[in-house]
């Protein structure tokens, strides 16, 4: 069976362009979540979210015909290709995106002109595209990527999905090389949707603290190179980590509650082990989904105690950093966990001053901590109760 390796990393997050930037940041305990400037937030509960700061956004490829997404994907999907020094090569790599919001972005903003008359109702929208497929597209035709093109919707596990996809395609042996990752931006509409459903903070999220409040969204891409590593290897590429598995399940049990038993999240987690071939005992961190909300938090760590006890796991979220980046969340997890693995640094859970009782694990507070483990999980549970586990070792 074909082993995956990952090759290339490429980020968009609210520290800026960059993978530099992205693991100085988490490395650093920098919180990148403050006041939103790119629409009103007036009259809102929580008035802040990890966004892309506008420096960042003003050097990115500028199109009238491409979104605020789509541009953000287009930015780390080529920083991942250079990162992983494939250039010829893409003629055979395929492209799978998890995504939700798409331009969604820009129909407001078209939306509101026409609203406000100034701008003649007869005209088009200046967007070739705003649904969620338009990145798959975007990526395909700009990098010209020939295999398969798919796109991921599944909620905010979109982006680990995607992932775990692309190595199953690897290891099908129908492409030895896959570019996968996901990507969202902010919206009106989904900002005001958390807003009503009372699942932000109005202050940045504290995950698995005792007096946690809800959730800061955030918006970013990120995007990895998957190879068999047969293929990695004949080329002499430089490998982050192995990727070794991954597991799905769906319990449907609320549309945006998570399971009070734990049970699809706890699946899992274990078919992830299982498909791995390893004992829960090897898993050394685990990156949490640890959005910062009361019943997400106790759920997770229920689902964390059954597959793995209370022995000291050391768990963190990267969300008390950049906040709940949405379809994107998954990949700059998945991101993260591989540079935790090749760095040996675990990056810090922020603003956790009142560590939760009834959370039996270490969840690094406040400052990054110097551990080496061999494998590592990052999960990804999404509205609906779609869940993933992606399990990576150490190379």
């Amino acid at each position: 069976m074909s082993r995956v390796v990952v090759t290339g990393l490429g980020v968009v997050s609210p520290y800026g362009v960059g993978v530099q930037k992205f693991w100085e940041g988490l490395a650093a305990g920098e919180c990148a979540i403050r006041p939103i400037t790119l629409f009103e937030t007036d009259g809102f509960r929580s008035r802040i979210a990890g966004e892309v700061p506008r420096d960042a956004v003003a050097r990115l490829p500028a199109s009238q015909r491409r979104s605020r997404a789509d541009r953000f994907a287009l930015a780390a999907a080529r920083e991942a290709f250079a990162d992983s020094g494939i250039h010829s090569e893409r003629a055979e790599a395929g492209v799978i995106v998890g995504a939700v919001g798409g331009g969604m972005l820009e129909v407001e903003e078209w939306y509101w002109e026409r609203a406000r008359a100034k701008e003649d109702p007869r005209k088009r929208s200046r967007l070739r595209s705003v649904l969620p497929y338009s990145h798959a597209e975007v990526l395909a035709h700009q990098l010209r990527l020939g295999g398969p093109k798919e796109t991921v919707v599944m909620a905010c596990s979109s982006g680990a999905a995607s992932l775990a996809l692309a190595a199953d395609l690897i290891v099908g042996g129908v492409t030895p090389l896959m570019l996968a990752g996901g990507v969202d931006s902010l919206t009106r509409i989904c900002f005001m949707g958390f807003n009503a459903l009372r699942l932000l903070d109005a202050e940045p999220c504290r995950p698995f603290d005792r007096d946690r409040r809800g959730m800061s969204l955030g918006e970013g891409a990120a995007f990895v190179v998957l190879e068999d590593m047969r293929h990695a290897r004949a080329r002499g590429a430089r490998v982050y980590a192995e990727f070794c598995s991954s597991g799905m399940s769906a319990d449907a049990f609320h549309v945006t509650a998570p399971q009070p038993t734990a049970e699809g999240a706890t699946r899992a987690m274990i078919e992830a082990l299982a498909r791995a071939g390893i004992e829960a005992s090897r898993i050394g961190y685990v990156n949490a989904h640890g959005t910062g909300t009361p019943q997400n938090d106790a759920t997770e760590s229920l689902a964390l105690t059954k597959v793995f006890g209370s022995n000291g796991l050391l768990v963190s979220s990267n969300k008390s950093l950049i906040g709940h980046t949405m379809a994107a969340a998954g990949a700059l997890e998945a991101v993260a966990t591989a540079l935790t693995l090749a760095h040996g640094l675990v990056p810090p859970t922020a603003h956790l001053d009142h560590p939760d009782p009834e959370i039996p694990f270490d969840c690094v507070p406040r400052a990054a901590r110097s551990a080496s483990p061999t494998f590592a999980m990052s999960n990804s549970f999404g509205f609906g109760g779609q869940n993933v586990s992606l399990i990576f070792k150490r190379w």
